[in-house]
């Protein structure tokens, strides 16, 4: 459903673009157009700003930063989630329009804003809390920063959980158990850390249900990460060490 576009009255502005915004709650959907001004550096965070002050005062979405450091304002736009505070409109604009949805594989609560429960519930169900083995009055562990193991945490820990690989990855679509990339990435990043004290039930976490295994290796979580983490690297690693886990206590025999 398309409600008629709105313009702003009085507007001087010469250019401008159309934007489909989806509205609603829960599993309700319907598309409203707005006609925005366009402007030069112009972010999809920006048009989105612009409709909620200026057209519709009820829209809801989410924002912090601005900067790309929260990772708050993900949404999907042109059937892409992204950061909209780093998406310019030049870049993603298709005949003089935007589609801006909320996040896939997450429930909408109203509009663009979607509830993040069950991603950080994976998150915990993956093992994600970091637990050591020794108490603040111990001397300060020293991690080699040569080490394979450190190179591997490196390569996952900038992870801010935004979410956009949780809505970019396939596997959550169709099978809502799978614990998902940003989940097992952390689960990657301690498994690697050397001061870590739960690795094997870590490992076993990842192993059951819903886990690693249930990675199909398509690498959207790659291709879509703003920060550009590979997760699908980390699962493989997992995956790895999983079975050798299982080799180590005799299951494979």
């Amino acid at each position: 459903m398309t409600e008629a576009t709105q313009s702003p009255a009085g507007s001087t502005e010469d250019a401008w673009l159309v934007a489909r915004v989806s509205r609603g709650k829960g599993d309700e959907k319907r598309f409203v157009e707005y006609r925005v001004p366009a402007r030069s550096n112009q972010t999809v965070l920006d048009v989105v700003t612009w409709i909620q002050r200026r057209l519709e005062p009820a829209l809801a979405y989410r924002f912090a930063c601005r900067v790309g450091v929260c990772g708050s304002c993900a949404m999907t736009v042109n059937g892409r989630p992204r950061w909209t505070c780093r998406t310019h409109v030049s870049k993603v604009l298709e005949d003089g329009a935007l589609t801006i949805e909320p996040l896939r594989n997450l429930p909408r609560i109203k509009d663009l804003a979607v509830d993040m429960t069950r991603f950080f519930e994976k998150w915990r169900d993956a093992g994600g809390k970091f637990e050591g083995a020794k108490d603040r009055t111990a001397p300060l562990a020293r991690v080699e920063p040569d080490s394979a193991a450190r190179k591997a945490v490196d390569a996952g820990i900038e992870c801010i959980n935004c979410g956009v690989c949780y809505a970019a990855c396939d596997v959550v679509a169709w099978d809502r158990d799978y614990l998902g990339p940003a989940a097992l990435n952390r689960a990657w990043t301690l498994v690697n850390d050397e001061r870590f004290a739960v690795t094997a039930e870590t490992l076993r976490k990842v192993s059951s249900s819903g886990g690693c295994h249930s990675c199909h290796s398509h690498g959207s979580c790659v291709e879509h990460c703003p920060v550009g983490i590979n997760p699908t690297a980390g699962i493989a690693g997992l995956k790895r060490k999983t079975m050798l886990q299982v080799l180590w206590s005799g299951g494979g025999e």
